[in-house]
């Protein structure tokens, strides 16, 4: 839960210092190097609980949107899932790529016209969040072959 908590800490207090902004979203690559990490440090549950609670933090300081969820969630579950089947660090990266570059902007086209009120095609996230997924994904993988994450997952392991 710690580990949890701090990956959290992490993502609301860069919110607001990283993100590549996108007509009303706001792409946030640090959100996807925390979801893999924490899919493979510790696990599916924690993974989407995380993305959860780091959307909901934004939301309410409002460093984020309500993009954030389908943004975020999608990867966070199916990164976890594919590192669990492959025990591989490439199946946490496809896993978040497909759940929150496909999945998330997919997803984020109904929140964003029937909730928010704004009108857009239907595969207007999917690119801006696919670009925003894949700098999170070098960032997540460079971070995971650093002595820091070794020494973390001896630990969690």
């Amino acid at each position: 839960m710690t580990f949890a908590a701090l990956f959290m800490a992490v993502g609301v207090l860069s919110a607001h210092l990283v993100y590549i902004p996108v007509g009303i979203a706001k792409c946030f690559p640090v959100q996807h190097a925390i979801n893999i990490l924490t899919a493979v440090l510790l696990g599916t549950r924690y993974s989407v609980t995380t993305a959860f609670g780091t959307s909901l933090l934004r939301n309410m300081l409002g460093t984020g949107s309500l993009l954030a969820f389908p943004g975020s969630i999608f990867g966070a579950a199916l990164s976890g899932i594919l590192y669990k089947k492959t025990n591989h660090i490439m199946g946490a990266v496809i896993g978040e790529i497909i759940g929150t570059g496909i999945l998330g902007g997919l997803f984020a086209f109904p929140v964003a016209n029937y909730v928010i009120g704004t009108p857009v095609g239907a595969l207007f996230f999917v690119w801006p969040f696919l670009i925003s997924t894949l700098g999170g994904c070098v960032l997540a993988f460079l971070i995971y072959h650093s002595p820091v994450t070794a020494f973390a997952r001896d630990r969690l392991h």
